[in-house]
């Protein structure tokens, strides 16, 4: 993966995203970020950027046909994820990477099936999407983001415990599905970081 393949691929990102500009600014922001975070933590700066710029790769599909298209390429989906399909344009995305865009990296692939709800025991790169995606510096919602981006370059599990803990609680507020598989990550990070 070189400087040239990565700026091929980041065309063929916005052309995918022509319709929604916001969400490719919010994409180069990860990526960016995703690249930050990776010189920090020793992590390989191109596959960061890459998974970065390849996270939301299927976003721009409907619930309705990203369930089709886990269906149709035999891709598990769970009762949460039934429940709320949306999370499926991870594991749609990790797919395309591979088929659509030529990733053969398995890191970079789980980087982007995971960095919705993310897992126990993430990769380096895998932790660095994850939170990327939540912080980047275009997101502005989130009541603990200025906490967060200091946190992260001091210690990126704790801030991935705060991060997963905060949206937990504001699923809980609004009555919304929690996909297990995050409540199973914010556990595991509290108990392997003593938070």
């Amino acid at each position: 993966m070189d400087n040239e393949y990565i700026q091929a691929l980041r065309k063929e990102v916005k052309k995918e995203f022509t319709a929604d500009k916001a969400r490719y600014w919010h994409t180069i922001g990860v990526a960016e970020t995703s690249a930050c975070l990776a010189m920090r933590y020793g992590v390989d700066m191109q596959k960061a950027f890459t998974a970065g710029l390849l996270h939301d790769c299927a976003k721009c599909y409907s619930d309705e046909q990203l369930i089709e298209i886990c269906e149709s390429n035999n891709i598990e989906i769970t009762q949460a994820e039934r429940l709320s399909p949306y999370l499926l344009h991870a594991k749609a995305g990790a797919f395309f990477a591979g088929t659509k865009y030529g990733i053969d990296d398995e890191d970079i692939c789980n980087a982007i099936r995971y960095h919705s709800t993310g897992h126990p025991g993430m990769t380096p790169l895998e932790e660095i999407v994850f939170i990327a995606d939540y912080m980047e510096p275009l997101r502005n919602k989130a009541d603990n983001l200025d906490e967060i981006r200091a946190l992260v370059f001091k210690d990126i599990k704790e801030a991935i415990y705060r991060v997963t803990l905060s949206t937990i609680e504001y699923l809980k507020k609004r009555n919304k599905p929690i996909d297990p598989l995050t409540q199973e990550t914010c556990d595991y990070y509290k108990s392997t970081g003593g938070f």
